[in-house]
Protein backbone atom coordinates (compact mmCIF):
# COMPACT_ATOMS: atom_id res chain seq x y z
CA UNK A 1 0.00 0.00 0.00
CA UNK A 2 1.14 3.26 -0.70
CA UNK A 3 0.24 4.73 2.19
CA UNK A 4 -0.30 3.24 5.51
CA UNK A 5 -3.54 2.25 7.11
CA UNK A 6 -4.40 1.29 10.40
CA UNK A 7 -4.05 -1.84 12.09
CA UNK A 8 -7.85 -2.36 13.03
CA UNK A 9 -8.29 -1.53 8.67
CA UNK A 10 -5.40 -4.03 8.00
CA UNK A 11 -7.79 -6.65 9.72
CA UNK A 12 -10.58 -5.60 7.62
CA UNK A 13 -8.52 -6.03 4.56
CA UNK A 14 -7.02 -9.20 5.34
CA UNK A 15 -10.77 -10.83 6.37
CA UNK A 16 -12.27 -9.14 2.89
CA UNK A 17 -9.37 -10.97 1.13
CA UNK A 18 -10.32 -14.44 2.74
CA UNK A 19 -13.42 -13.37 2.15
CA UNK A 20 -12.99 -13.09 -2.19
CA UNK A 21 -10.25 -16.39 -1.45
CA UNK A 22 -13.24 -18.48 0.10
CA UNK A 23 -15.61 -17.67 -3.03
CA UNK A 24 -12.46 -18.78 -5.64
CA UNK A 25 -12.04 -21.73 -4.06
CA UNK A 26 -15.67 -22.89 -3.35
CA UNK A 27 -17.10 -22.62 -7.38
CA UNK A 28 -15.58 -23.51 -10.25
CA UNK A 29 -13.81 -21.30 -12.27
CA UNK A 30 -16.58 -19.04 -13.77
CA UNK A 31 -19.27 -19.79 -11.26
CA UNK A 32 -18.94 -17.24 -9.30
CA UNK A 33 -19.00 -13.03 -10.03
CA UNK A 34 -18.00 -9.78 -8.72
CA UNK A 35 -21.49 -7.44 -9.36
CA UNK A 36 -19.51 -3.99 -9.95
CA UNK A 37 -21.57 -1.18 -9.64
CA UNK A 38 -18.55 1.62 -9.76
CA UNK A 39 -19.45 2.98 -6.25
CA UNK A 40 -17.08 3.55 -3.76
CA UNK A 41 -17.16 -0.08 -2.12
CA UNK A 42 -16.97 -1.50 -5.47
CA UNK A 43 -13.51 0.32 -6.48
CA UNK A 44 -12.41 -1.14 -3.11
CA UNK A 45 -13.16 -4.37 -4.24
CA UNK A 46 -11.79 -4.04 -7.39
CA UNK A 47 -8.52 -3.13 -6.55
CA UNK A 48 -8.62 -6.45 -3.98
CA UNK A 49 -10.01 -8.54 -6.81
CA UNK A 50 -6.89 -7.09 -9.12
CA UNK A 51 -4.17 -7.63 -6.21
CA UNK A 52 -5.54 -11.18 -4.87
CA UNK A 53 -7.92 -12.54 -7.05
CA UNK A 54 -7.47 -11.67 -10.69
CA UNK A 55 -9.13 -14.61 -12.06
CA UNK A 56 -12.28 -13.36 -10.83
CA UNK A 57 -15.04 -12.60 -13.47
CA UNK A 58 -16.57 -9.25 -12.87
CA UNK A 59 -19.80 -7.47 -14.77
CA UNK A 60 -21.04 -4.05 -14.59
CA UNK A 61 -24.44 -3.46 -15.45
CA UNK A 62 -25.21 -0.01 -17.77
CA UNK A 63 -28.49 1.23 -17.61
CA UNK A 64 -28.54 3.66 -20.69
CA UNK A 65 -29.05 6.58 -17.72
CA UNK A 66 -25.61 6.19 -15.89
CA UNK A 67 -23.73 9.64 -15.14
CA UNK A 68 -21.05 10.64 -17.78
CA UNK A 69 -19.05 10.35 -14.25
CA UNK A 70 -19.42 6.50 -13.99
CA UNK A 71 -18.91 6.09 -17.37
CA UNK A 72 -15.40 7.74 -17.28
CA UNK A 73 -14.83 5.80 -14.07
CA UNK A 74 -15.48 2.28 -16.00
CA UNK A 75 -12.89 3.28 -18.67
CA UNK A 76 -10.75 4.72 -15.97
CA UNK A 77 -10.69 1.35 -14.43
CA UNK A 78 -10.27 -1.17 -17.52
CA UNK A 79 -6.95 0.88 -18.20
CA UNK A 80 -5.79 0.56 -14.38
CA UNK A 81 -6.39 -3.03 -13.70
CA UNK A 82 -5.30 -4.41 -17.41
CA UNK A 83 -5.27 -7.45 -15.42
CA UNK A 84 -9.22 -7.67 -15.17
CA UNK A 85 -11.82 -8.55 -17.32
CA UNK A 86 -14.92 -6.33 -16.98
CA UNK A 87 -17.84 -7.74 -18.92
CA UNK A 88 -20.54 -4.68 -19.65
CA UNK A 89 -24.44 -6.00 -19.48
CA UNK A 90 -27.04 -3.36 -21.06
CA UNK A 91 -31.10 -3.34 -21.09
CA UNK A 92 -32.68 -5.39 -23.61
CA UNK A 93 -33.57 -2.37 -26.43
CA UNK A 94 -37.27 -3.90 -27.03
CA UNK A 95 -37.74 -3.58 -23.40
CA UNK A 96 -36.84 -0.20 -22.78
CA UNK A 97 -38.31 0.95 -26.20
CA UNK A 98 -41.75 -0.62 -24.82
CA UNK A 99 -41.33 0.37 -21.57
CA UNK A 100 -40.64 4.30 -22.82
CA UNK A 101 -43.63 4.13 -25.42
CA UNK A 102 -45.94 3.29 -22.64
CA UNK A 103 -44.89 5.18 -19.92
CA UNK A 104 -42.94 7.57 -21.26
CA UNK A 105 -38.75 8.96 -20.79
CA UNK A 106 -39.21 9.59 -17.48
CA UNK A 107 -41.91 7.64 -16.21
CA UNK A 108 -40.32 6.88 -13.28
CA UNK A 109 -40.89 9.89 -11.39
CA UNK A 110 -44.70 9.59 -11.28
CA UNK A 111 -45.07 6.38 -8.95
CA UNK A 112 -42.97 4.17 -7.11
CA UNK A 113 -44.61 0.89 -9.55
CA UNK A 114 -43.51 2.90 -12.29
CA UNK A 115 -39.42 3.66 -11.07
CA UNK A 116 -39.96 -0.30 -10.04
CA UNK A 117 -41.00 -1.01 -13.61
CA UNK A 118 -37.91 0.75 -14.90
CA UNK A 119 -35.42 -0.88 -12.43
CA UNK A 120 -36.69 -4.28 -13.86
CA UNK A 121 -35.89 -3.03 -17.10
CA UNK A 122 -32.75 -1.74 -16.89
CA UNK A 123 -31.18 -3.65 -13.77
CA UNK A 124 -32.83 -6.70 -12.70
CA UNK A 125 -33.45 -8.43 -16.12
CA UNK A 126 -29.65 -7.36 -17.11
CA UNK A 127 -28.31 -8.83 -13.58
CA UNK A 128 -30.67 -12.33 -14.10
CA UNK A 129 -28.82 -12.85 -17.55
CA UNK A 130 -25.62 -12.23 -15.54
CA UNK A 131 -26.06 -14.63 -13.23
CA UNK A 132 -27.96 -16.70 -15.19
CA UNK A 133 -24.76 -19.37 -15.21
CA UNK A 134 -23.51 -18.61 -12.11
CA UNK A 135 -23.41 -20.52 -8.69
CA UNK A 136 -22.59 -17.36 -6.51
CA UNK A 137 -22.11 -13.20 -7.12
CA UNK A 138 -20.05 -11.08 -4.94
CA UNK A 139 -21.41 -7.42 -3.57
CA UNK A 140 -19.89 -4.30 -1.89
CA UNK A 141 -23.02 -4.37 0.38
CA UNK A 142 -21.99 -3.01 3.73
CA UNK A 143 -23.96 -3.18 7.41
CA UNK A 144 -23.55 0.70 7.98
CA UNK A 145 -25.14 1.61 4.07
CA UNK A 146 -28.95 1.27 6.33
CA UNK A 147 -30.82 -0.27 8.36
CA UNK A 148 -31.96 -3.10 5.63
CA UNK A 149 -28.93 -3.94 5.61
CA UNK A 150 -27.63 -3.81 8.91
CA UNK A 151 -27.97 -7.92 9.48
CA UNK A 152 -26.15 -8.98 5.97
CA UNK A 153 -23.05 -11.59 6.40
CA UNK A 154 -19.83 -12.24 4.48
CA UNK A 155 -21.54 -15.17 3.43
CA UNK A 156 -25.63 -15.62 3.05
CA UNK A 157 -28.13 -17.17 0.52
CA UNK A 158 -29.98 -14.70 -2.12
CA UNK A 159 -33.23 -16.52 -1.90
CA UNK A 160 -34.19 -13.84 -4.90
CA UNK A 161 -31.12 -15.53 -7.05
CA UNK A 162 -31.49 -18.30 -6.02
CA UNK A 163 -27.34 -18.58 -5.29
CA UNK A 164 -25.06 -17.40 -3.03
CA UNK A 165 -23.86 -14.56 -1.96
CA UNK A 166 -20.56 -12.63 -0.93
CA UNK A 167 -20.41 -9.50 0.91
CA UNK A 168 -16.64 -8.92 1.58
CA UNK A 169 -16.89 -5.57 2.71
CA UNK A 170 -20.05 -6.24 5.31
CA UNK A 171 -18.21 -4.85 8.27
CA UNK A 172 -16.44 -1.64 6.88
CA UNK A 173 -17.89 1.86 7.79
CA UNK A 174 -17.60 4.45 5.24
CA UNK A 175 -14.15 5.64 7.03
CA UNK A 176 -12.43 2.08 6.46
CA UNK A 177 -13.80 2.40 2.81
CA UNK A 178 -12.05 6.11 2.10
CA UNK A 179 -8.94 5.32 4.06
CA UNK A 180 -8.37 2.32 1.70
CA UNK A 181 -8.58 4.55 -1.44
CA UNK A 182 -6.88 7.04 -0.09
CA UNK A 183 -4.08 4.79 0.92
CA UNK A 184 -4.41 2.46 -2.38
CA UNK A 185 -4.58 5.61 -4.88
CA UNK A 186 -7.72 3.72 -6.05
CA UNK A 187 -10.07 5.83 -8.82
CA UNK A 188 -13.12 6.13 -7.76
CA UNK A 189 -16.37 8.65 -9.34
CA UNK A 190 -15.89 12.01 -9.05
CA UNK A 191 -19.62 12.66 -8.07
CA UNK A 192 -18.48 11.69 -4.44
CA UNK A 193 -16.34 15.31 -4.57
CA UNK A 194 -19.90 17.09 -5.05
CA UNK A 195 -21.56 15.04 -1.92
CA UNK A 196 -23.20 12.17 -4.00
CA UNK A 197 -21.90 9.61 -1.66
CA UNK A 198 -24.66 6.97 -3.27
CA UNK A 199 -25.09 6.58 -7.27
CA UNK A 200 -26.95 5.12 -9.28
CA UNK A 201 -28.76 6.60 -12.50
CA UNK A 202 -28.34 10.07 -13.43
CA UNK A 203 -31.70 11.17 -12.83
CA UNK A 204 -32.38 8.94 -10.01
CA UNK A 205 -29.40 10.29 -8.17
CA UNK A 206 -28.82 13.92 -6.30
CA UNK A 207 -26.27 15.41 -4.39
CA UNK A 208 -27.79 15.06 -0.41
CA UNK A 209 -26.87 17.97 2.49
CA UNK A 210 -25.09 17.87 5.41
CA UNK A 211 -26.16 15.51 8.08
CA UNK A 212 -28.78 13.70 5.72
CA UNK A 213 -28.59 9.58 5.76
CA UNK A 214 -25.92 8.55 2.99
CA UNK A 215 -28.74 6.87 0.31
CA UNK A 216 -31.03 10.23 0.61
CA UNK A 217 -29.72 11.18 -2.77
CA UNK A 218 -31.30 7.89 -4.16
CA UNK A 219 -35.09 7.86 -5.59
CA UNK A 220 -35.67 11.00 -2.82
CA UNK A 221 -39.13 11.58 -3.69
CA UNK A 222 -40.36 8.12 -2.44
CA UNK A 223 -40.23 6.92 1.27
CA UNK A 224 -37.39 6.40 2.55
CA UNK A 225 -38.23 2.37 2.92
CA UNK A 226 -38.80 2.06 -0.65
CA UNK A 227 -35.08 2.84 -1.79
CA UNK A 228 -34.18 -0.55 -3.05
CA UNK A 229 -34.03 -1.14 -7.03
CA UNK A 230 -34.80 -5.19 -6.06
CA UNK A 231 -30.91 -6.18 -6.94
CA UNK A 232 -31.06 -7.04 -3.45
CA UNK A 233 -33.88 -8.21 -2.76
CA UNK A 234 -33.33 -9.98 0.48
CA UNK A 235 -32.52 -6.67 2.26
CA UNK A 236 -34.14 -6.55 5.56
CA UNK A 237 -37.60 -4.61 4.96
CA UNK A 238 -39.40 -2.09 7.26
CA UNK A 239 -36.74 0.65 6.82
CA UNK A 240 -37.64 4.07 7.47
CA UNK A 241 -33.85 5.76 8.01
CA UNK A 242 -30.21 5.20 6.88
CA UNK A 243 -27.64 6.50 9.39
CA UNK A 244 -26.65 10.02 8.90
CA UNK A 245 -23.19 10.82 7.37
CA UNK A 246 -21.13 13.50 5.66
CA UNK A 247 -20.17 12.34 2.83
CA UNK A 248 -17.28 15.19 2.48
CA UNK A 249 -16.16 13.85 5.73
CA UNK A 250 -14.08 10.91 4.67
CA UNK A 251 -13.02 12.06 0.89
CA UNK A 252 -9.39 12.27 -0.05
CA UNK A 253 -8.17 15.77 0.27
CA UNK A 254 -5.27 17.40 -1.22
Amino acid sequence: MSEQISSALAAKVANAVSVLQQAVAEYEEGKVVFANSLGAEDVVITDLISKNTPDLGMFVLDTGRLPEETLKLLADVEALYGNLKVQVYYPEAADVEAYVSENGVNAFYQSQDLRKGCCQVRKIKPLKRALSSRDAWITGLRREQSVTRDEIGFKEYDEGNQLDKFNPLADWTEQDIWDYIRANKVPYNELHDKNYPSIGCAPCTRAIAEGEDVRAGRWWWENPETRECGLHGGAKDGATEAKPVNVMDFLPKD
